[in-house]
């Protein structure tokens, strides 16, 4: 990779436990902006909301994701709704 050339791709799955099915994106910005503009529509509470928009949204999120991916091989977080805990699991797509 040259100084000023993009990063390769990271084709990433994304999915939310029991509210969407695995996605794959081919870029993990691309992923990222799929899951907040999922989990936006949901009644996390405000305290879920903002830790989401600022854990997807700030600059250097897709940095930050990539190194979760690099150091732990996925990157499953968590939020509750409804009284019960659902998974949000970014990871590496296989294939």
């Amino acid at each position: 990779m040259t100084r000023n050339s993009a990063p390769p791709p990271t084709p990433v799955t994304v999915e939310i436990e029991d509210v969407t099915p695995p996605a794959a994106f081919e870029h993990l910005a691309d992923a990222l902006a799929a899951l907040w503009g999922s989990l936006r529509t949901l009644p996390l509470g405000a305290t879920q909301h903002d830790a989401y928009q600022y854990f997807l949204t700030r600059p250097n999120a897709v940095q930050r994701v990539t190194e979760h991916l690099d150091r732990d091989g996925e990157l499953v977080l968590s939020f509750r709704m409804e009284g019960r805990l659902h998974g949000v699991s970014i990871r590496p797509t296989k294939g």
